[in-house]
């Protein structure tokens, strides 16, 4: 067993996962890179390893029930606990579509993977993260996610000209499964928080997105270092705390 702390981070072989895979290993943490695509997430890893981090490929699909198993098997006979989970891996399959115009097969995606798949692997992992001494789970939202933001008249969040409304949707939903999850652990050592981590130079943010891949991965590692004085059940960005 490690006296490391373990960080598992889903959706990591790149964008914001592989940056903040990469921070947490940097503070001296054992990374878990989780990836569905077995060559891409191996050639991340390596990348990783080749800076002298400690890291390790997981082949986990979020949609995939059957590598939440093989994950949570991984962890306990090599680990017997998990320190850090960050709930990176999303999609986004509507976007610019208005919300009259949305097919429910991108509905579905969407939710599949942004939120049915987040929430079992959580449960399946919760046990393990009950074993650390201060566990923390960190659900990659976004302010799109936003309900006040996204019916506030002056705000362009509540039109399509950013991702489609399924996406914002899905983000709203884990939002709300943050919430009642920090409520359920207050009294233990979890501390659970959702965050936005900025309009990012990713696939999904592209190009015209202000923001480097380091400055997206900053507040989704803070969340997954807090200290004990810490907060829990937090919509945040950075140091600012969002409307829900």
């Amino acid at each position: 067993m490690s006296d490391k702390k373990i960080a598992l981070v889903t959706g990591a072989n790149k964008g914001i996962g592989f940056e903040i895979a990469r921070q947490l290993a940097k503070q001296g943490n054992t990374v878990l890179l989780g990836a569905r695509n077995e060559k891409k997430g191996e050639a991340a890893t390596e990348k990783l390893r080749a800076e002298n981090l400690d890291v390790r490929f997981l082949k986990l699909d979020v949609s995939n029930p059957e590598t939440h198993e093989s994950t949570r098997k991984y962890i306990e006979e090599n680990f017997g606990k998990l320190d850090i989970l960050v709930n990176n891996a999303g999609v986004s399959l509507d976007n610019q579509v208005p919300a009259s115009q949305g097919t429910l097969e991108q509905w579905r995606g969407t939710f599949e993977t942004n939120v049915f798949g987040t929430i079992a692997l959580t449960q399946k992992l919760l046990p393990l993260i009950k074993k650390s001494e201060a566990g923390r789970i960190v659900n990659l939202s976004s302010i799109l996610g936003s309900l006040k933001w996204s019916s506030d008249p002056a705000s362009n969040i509540g039109t399509f000209a950013f991702c489609g409304t399924a996406y914002n949707a899905s983000k709203a939903a884990l939002n709300m499964f943050t919430v009642h999850l920090a409520n359920e652990l207050k009294d233990s050592p979890i501390k659970v928080n959702c965050c936005h981590p900025g309009w990012v130079k990713t696939d999904m943010g592209g190009e015209n997105a202000p923001l480097t891949l380091e400055e997206g991965a900053r507040t989704p590692v803070l969340l997954a270092t807090l200290p004990e004085e810490g907060f829990t059940g937090r919509y945040v960005y950075l140091d600012e705390e969002l409307p829900w």
